[in-house]
Formats: structure tokens, C-alpha cells, sequence
């Protein structure tokens, strides 16, 4: 064994045009002096936002570093494999005090190809939801790319959309290419690919603090669009108290949700990668042969891959995402 043990990291915060104050307000993390806090990025290894180790002997030690030392040790051995230096996930709150924008994604051929980057698969979890809080995940009708754009040159984009109503503890998975926005009044937790590539497709006309309007990607984004129509597209399962229930599982992750009110074992050790843990409700303490850990809402873990078994203990009660290479 290294001298690897379960990291927690700084906090990177984003000011975003939509973004509000429930960061704070109900996360309990303190954005400073920025006007509002759309998104906090707490695992990243996105290149200009590499998270730093705020726990721990590592303390101060970025991701990336942290990566090329111990690599396989950290990420597992297949994963160190297939992504070498890259760490291959993202993991965000987002606080949507406004729409944001109505994008899409490209999947990895095409932003290995305009970008040299990942695509962007992702998945939503609702942490909390205002009465009216609605979301955007595809399309209401079967489509054509013809269709599409005449409804797009009509201004009638609104109309093709899929809008659902959303509360806590809904879950939506976004393949790349699926057109998709976050409604007003939604605070939820996401799992994605690493990759900050966006294709802007409608704003609502709204403009910044300067009175300019954001650049939209109108072009770029047809050849990434999915024009695929699903009867449904919110994530059914059943809640089990005390086992893993599986939420999402793709070819970039899987993610499985915990609620638990007693001691839960997991064993890791056929996994051969790295685990994240996002504490969404309640508290707990991970334990493992080396110590322990505690956790509580709105904060994130990363287990590295040669910690294979742990137990979680709750304090009182617990909902936690566990997220990790399939």
C-alpha cells in the first residue's frame, strides 16, 4: 500500500449568469465575494481547474500530480490505461437561479475531432427543487434534422422540447449529443465526463452585466445533436434503503445511489478503479483498514482504487452518490 488514503478537495467555485445562492444557502459552502455561485466544481481535472487536496498528508497537492505519481495505484490499473494523465471524471454542483441555456454536447468523436478533448456524457441528480422547478432532457416529438431546423429558424425551438417537472431526488442521464437544459429553481449534483465543451443553441435573449448577449454555437451544434424522441427520459428506480441501487450505468461510469440508515460495507476490489463518494444528505463517517473519514452534505470524496474495502457509517441517516469507472 502507498501512502494514499481518501481525498477530499478545495472547492472551485464559477459565477455564472444564472447561477444563485443556494451554494450557500443550502450547501453550506462559502463562494465569497462573488455575486452568486452557479457551479462548484469539487473533483476536476480539467486543465486550469485541477482540484487541490485540502485533506490529509497531501494536503496542497493537485489532482494532476497526484496522478502521474501514484497512477494506477489512484485510478486503477484499466483506467490508468486508457486515460494515462487524465482524470476521466468531473463531478459539479450546479445552482440554477435562472434557465441556463438550451446546449448540447459532442460525443467523443466529434470532440476529439474539433477539440482534441472527451465528449461530454453526464448525469443529473436532484438535490433540491422549487415547486416549479422544470427541466430540459430531448425532445417531445421524433424529429428529423430537417424539422428540427425549421422549428429553430421559426423561433420555435420551445416547442420540440421536452420539459418535466422535477423534485429531489430525481434522476436524469444525458448521453452526449442529447439536447438538454437546467430550469429555474433546480439544485442538482453532476457526474460527467471530463470535458468543459458546451454548444450554446438558445439563450432566451438574455444579456450580461455589460448588456451583451453570450455566443451561441448555432452551426457546431447540429452535427452533435441527437434527433432520437424517448416516450420517457427521467431515470426510473426504486429507492432501497441499506444497498446500492443502480442509477446510470454507460460506457464512462457508473453511479450508484446509498440511503442508509445502518452500517453499509461495500467491497471494491473487482472495480479495479478509483471511487467517488457525494454526500447528498445526513452524514456519515467511511472507514477503512488505514482510519476513517468523516462526511456530510454537499461534500465529495475520492476513494483511490487500491483502498478496495470500506464501511460507511451513518450519523443518524445518509444519501450518498457513488460514482466510478465501469
Amino acid at each position: 500500500m502507498s501512502d494514499l488514503y481518501p481525498l477530499k478537495f478545495e472547492t472551485i467555485f464559477k459565477d455564472k449568469i444564472w447561477g444563485g445562492q443556494k451554494i450557500k444557502t443550502i450547501l453550506n459552502k462559502d463562494f465569497g465575494d462573488l455575486p452568486n455561485c452557479g457551479e462548484t466544481w469539487e473533483i476536476s481535472g480539467v486543465q486550469g481547474n485541477i482540484s487541490v487536496v485540502k485533506n490529509g498528508g497531501l494536503q496542497g497537492k493537485d489532482l494532476q500530480s497526484l496522478l502521474e505519481k501514484y497512477k494506477g495505484k489512484l485510478v486503477g490499473e484499466k483506467v490508468y490505461q486508457k486515460y494515462g494523465n487524465e482524470f476521466p471524471l468531473l463531478v459539479k454542483f450546479i445552482d440554477a437561479n435562472d434557465d441556463l441555456s438550451v446546449q448540447v454536447h459532442p460525443d467523443d468523436a466529434l470532440a476529439r475531432k474539433r477539440h482534441n478533448s472527451f465528449g461530454k456524457t453526464e448525469m443529473w441528480y436532484i438535490f433540491q427543487a422549487d415547486d416549479d422547478a422544470t427541466l430540459n432532457s430531448g425532445f417531445n416529438r421524433p424529429l428529423t434534422r430537417a424539422q428540427y431546423l425549421d422549428y429553430f429558424n421559426n423561433g420555435e425551438l420551445m416547442d420540440i422540447l421536452n420539459i418535466d417537472q422535477v423534485q429531489a431526488d430525481d434522476v436524469y442521464f444525458l448521453p452526449a449529443g442529447r439536447v438538454h437544459y437546467i430550469g429555474k429553481g433546480c439544485l442538482l449534483a453532476e457526474i460527467q465526463q471530463t470535458s468543459d465543451i458546451t454548444y450554446r443553441i438558445y439563450d432566451f435573449d438574455r444579456t450580461d452585466r455589460q448588456g451583451r448577449k453570450r455566443e451561441l454555437h448555432t452551426a457546431e451544434s447540429l452535427d452533435a445533436i441527437d434527433f432520437a424522441y424517448h416516450q420517457q427520459y427521467k431515470t426510473s428506480y426504486r429507492d432501497q434503503k441499506n444497498e446500492a441501487v443502480e442509477l446510470v450505468s454507460c460506457a464512462y461510469f457508473t453511479t450508484n445511489k446509498l440511503h442508509c440508515d445502518q452500517l453499509i460495507h461495500r467491497d471494491h476490489s473487482r472495480r479495479d478503479s478509483f471511487v467517488i463518494y457525494v454526500c447528498m444528505d445526513g452524514a456519515l463517517t467511511l472507514q477503512y483498514e488505514s482510519g476513517s473519514v468523516p462526511m456530510e452534505k454537499g461534500e465529495a470524496l475520492l476513494l483511490p482504487a487500491e483502498i478496495e474495502k470500506i464501511s460507511l457509517k451513518p450519523e443518524g441517516s445518509f444519501k450518498v452518490l457513488e460514482s466510478y469507472v465501469s
